[in-house]
């Protein structure tokens, strides 16, 4: 005898289950496929809801949006899918496990990014009220964009610093204050004196 098999051998048996626990645990079963089967079915049915649903929202050419009631995970995923087959566009909006819901569009009207955070946070969207909203942004940025230019355009002062400062620096200053200067011959710049100090050099 092997090793494995002695040790299979050592080893207790699992006790064997007498008909009562075996008909409890054939049950249990059953009713867990029985749940099942029914959850299934269940969903079958919320998809073709849905389904019709979408169907006549599509044929309606006054709803540009559907918006569904709040459900669970499971079934925000099959109206998801629906709706993209369908060739809408869908967003989920709102707290999870408390009151998350579903919300399409036709493609022609898909929502601005503005709407799409209306809707995160909890608001309800107005496209009038967004009208203004934009023409109130563009009059700042116009706004914000003629300060800026106010701020570079040349400054005048409204007094010429010469006439603070006439005491010290006097009438004359800059251009005006610049005198021709000539060399002082005496120290041997004159004109030939360049060629003298190259004659020494040579």
């Amino acid at each position: 005898m092997d090793l494995l098999g002695s040790i299979m051998g050592s080893m207790e048996k699992p006790p064997s289950l007498n008909d009562a626990e075996r008909k409890k645990v054939k049950a249990q079963k059953a009713m867990i496929e029985k749940q099942q089967e029914a959850d299934k079915k269940k969903l079958i049915v919320f998809r073709e809801k849905i389904q019709k649903r979408i169907h006549e929202f599509i044929k309606d050419p006054k709803k540009q949006k559907y918006k569904f009631e709040v459900m669970d995970k499971v079934y925000r995923a099959i109206v998801h899918e629906v709706t993209d087959v369908a060739g809408l566009t869908s967003f989920s909006f709102g707290v999870e496990e408390q009151d998350r819901y579903v919300m399409c569009w036709k493609k022609e009207f898909a929502p601005t990014d503005e709407e799409l955070q209306a809707y995160r946070k909890g608001e309800e969207w107005d496209p009038e009220k967004a009208k203004l909203a934009a023409k109130q942004k563009e009059l700042d940025r116009l706004q914000a964009e003629a300060d800026s230019n106010k701020k570079t355009e040349k400054i005048i002062p409204a007094s010429n610093y010469k006439d603070k400062y006439k005491h010290l620096i006097g009438d004359e200053s800059a251009k005006d204050g610049a005198k021709q200067t000539l060399a002082n011959r005496s120290y041997g710049f004159g004109k030939n004196s360049s060629l003298s100090f190259l004659g020494c050099l040579i």
